[in-house]
């Protein structure tokens, strides 16, 4: 598993109106079906999967640069403007903001059907509940998921841009995921972190740092709860430091040992099984973290993993409002192009070279050939 990077962006109200929404639609679908007809449904997932490309792709769709509501638009647009021509682009778009994450395991059943994809669908649910456990429980930042959507082909390549929010800070967090080159979901799933600030207060245990930790875990969650009980009771009673600023309520969470008797029953081998025991959330995960650190020295990592572009003008007018005609005439360029590229090799190859003469003035905000 590899997560290809992470990045912060402060938290917007409101929302994009009709008028541009609908173009980011067409223009999304345009320029995804241009990268499909070209290099292929699996490039697409790699271009979505790099933060950096992902942010300019939404400035280029006319949204704020540095808004969290870039993430939840731009793919919002895209599964709707991709809705129509899965089946024949083979890239299907699952989940979306809040209620609509819960029906990502629903949905990649019904693309996996539709496309007539042998039992895959059974790899990519565990992919997309694991993905999102690992960055709401196993990697604690102060940020709490709140969108999550699951990109997959018919290869059964995937990819999951997810986001998170942190409501003291008033900012969100990206994060993206790669689902080729699969070794771990819990060692260091991630290449590159892009972030505005580090967070202060970390539990980080898919860093390198935590294996101890990792394996410490999933045998205690393989013990009797009444042991594990008893231990986290004796930390309850040692005077710990001022700057853990822990309580009972974190070493004794509220429903412990329902999910220590889960854990029990399963018989979890790997720290991966672990977290996919229904029920187990951060408290419970942090409660074990601190007694594997404080009863077996198991070191557990508090380092924060984490570590623009436009053509059509802002939302909010930065740094130019976005201009209508400019943007309706980059949708009908691409639909031309997409059009063309079908009539054959050397129609395709004249209108990809005349996409490559268009450019955009910034300050005018019109389009040069």
């Amino acid at each position: 598993m590899r997560r290809t990077g992470v990045a912060d962006l402060p938290l917007h109200g409101g929302r994009a109106p009709r008028w541009l929404f609908s173009r980011m639609v067409r223009l999304s679908r345009a320029i995804s079906l241009v990268v499909i007809e070209e290099f292929g449904p699996e490039e697409l997932l790699k271009r979505l999967a790099d933060p950096f490309w992902f942010q300019a792709f939404g400035c280029v769709l006319g949204f704020d640069w540095h808004s969290s509501g870039l993430t939840t638009t731009v793919c919002g647009a895209l599964k709707e403007g991709l809705k129509p021509v899965a089946l024949e682009a083979g890239i299907f778009i699952c989940g979306g903001k809040a209620r609509a994450s819960r029906k990502t395991p629903d949905e990649i059943v019904f693309w996996a059907e539709k496309a007539a994809l042998p039992d895959s669908f059974k790899g990519l649910i565990r992919a997309s509940r694991l993905a999102a456990k690992v960055d709401n429980t196993a990697l604690q930042d102060g940020f709490n998921l709140y969108h999550h959507v699951f990109f997959f082909t018919k290869s059964g390549a995937w990819a999951v841009i997810q986001q998170g929010m942190n409501e003291k800070t008033s900012y969100a967090r990206r994060y993206h995921w790669l689902g080729e080159r699969v070794k771990s979901f819990v060692c260091e799933p991630h290449v590159g972190i892009v972030s505005q600030k580090k967070a202060g207060e970390v539990l980080n245990l898919v860093a390198k740092e935590s294996k101890s930790a990792r394996e410490v875990i999933t045998e205690l969650s393989k013990a009797p709860p009444s042991e594990t009980l008893r231990e986290l009771k004796k930390i309850t009673r040692l005077e710990l430091p001022r700057r853990h600023s822990l309580t009972e309520a974190d070493l004794l969470p509220k429903g412990i040992e329902k999910v220590l008797l889960s854990t029990y029953e399963k018989a979890p081998k790997k720290f991966e099984e672990v977290l996919e025991v229904r029920g187990l959330g951060p408290k419970s995960l942090r409660a074990l973290a601190l007694l594997s650190e404080l009863i077996y020295e198991a070191p557990v990592s508090r380092r924060d993993p984490a570590r623009y572009a436009f053509a059509h003008g802002g939302k909010d007018g930065h740094p130019y409002p976005v201009d209508r005609k400019v943007y309706d005439q980059t949708i009908a360029y691409l639909e031309e192009i997409l059009a063309k590229a079908k009539l054959g090799p050397s129609e395709k190859k004249k209108a990809f070279y005349r996409l490559k003469g268009l450019s955009i003035d910034s300050k005018k905000g019109f389009l040069l050939v």
